[in-house]
């Protein structure tokens, strides 16, 4: 496990005259410890995904630099790992070769299975090592993404909405799996997602994105025992301070859209203070 630390990050692209320029977000700086689990939280469009994939490499900041430890991020590396929303598994290989595939470029095939193994177990995939992935359910598919991430034995794991297109079911038992390898393997873990509830359910701090040009609005440190009961009063409240703001940026959001379509009271709606509040937001 590593530290990532984002300093001064400001990311803009061109618009469609190549003239002027739209930030998506400026002068963010995060430091993020060994072993910590933190989320992004915010609303769609304010850089979430986009400041991942900085720290994952696979997008360049306009100014500022993100860091693995001492080391200045340039590019994709093998201290990062990276799950993505959709699992994107080779349908041609089974489970267990999908997790193969790139570990057989540094090792040789009796010991690439071996570590293959060991992490379709973690993830509770052994009886599934020869299915293909049509075989599979959408959870089952990402249990496979994550082994393959873990595999590499990252420093970081960063993890892209990877529940946001399951169902409320298969989300529940993956926020225990997570849990459960997080416990296990002690990994540095930068998580993205639009669920309050699945942000406190799994996280040490919540950083709290704004709208377009967007920044860091608020962290929440999540001091709540695992494994975390959403009926809780501590648990309830901390719903309550973080909706409280993310509705504001919410509604900055639907105006932008929406213009003089928008109406305040029919959007309060999608962000009420019931128990599910945070679901698909």
């Amino acid at each position: 496990m590593e530290s990532v630390t984002i300093k001064n990050v400001e990311k803009t692209f061109p618009n469609r005259d190549n003239k002027t320029f739209f930030t998506v977000f400026k002068d963010i700086s995060l430091d993020i410890k060994e072993g910590e689990f933190v989320s992004l939280l915010g609303p769609s469009g304010c850089g979430k995904s986009t400041l991942l994939n900085i720290v994952a490499g696979l997008d360049k900041p306009t100014s500022g630099a993100a860091y693995v430890g001492e080391t200045k991020i340039s590019g994709p590396g093998s201290d990062r790992g990276v799950v993505f929303q959709e699992a994107a598994l080779m349908p041609w290989l089974n489970v267990i070769e999908n997790v193969m595939f790139a570990l057989k470029k540094t090792m040789d095939k009796a010991t690439a299975k071996k570590h293959a193994e060991k992490y379709l177990k973690l993830v509770h995939l052994s009886k599934f090592l020869h299915s293909y992935p049509h075989e599979l359910s959408g959870g089952m598919k990402q249990r496979v993404a994550i082994a393959r991430a873990l595999s590499m034995d990252p420093k970081v794991l960063l993890m892209d909405e990877p529940f946001g297109a399951l169902d409320e079911q298969t989300r529940m038992m993956l926020h225990k799996e997570v849990q459960f390898i997080w416990e296990q393997t002690k990994k540095t873990i930068l998580f993205v997602t639009h669920n309050i509830r699945e942000s406190i359910l799994l996280s040490d701090r919540i950083v709290l994105m704004g709208t377009r040009p967007g920044g860091i609005i608020k962290i929440f440190p999540v001091d709540l025992p695992r494994p975390r009961i959403p009926s809780s009063p501590e648990f309830i409240q901390l719903e309550e301070d973080i909706m409280s703001i993310l509705g504001g940026e919410i509604e900055k959001v639907m105006r932008e859209e929406m213009g003089d379509d928008f109406n305040s009271k029919k959007a309060s709606l999608l962000y009420g203070t019931d128990s599910n509040m945070g679901n698909h937001i």
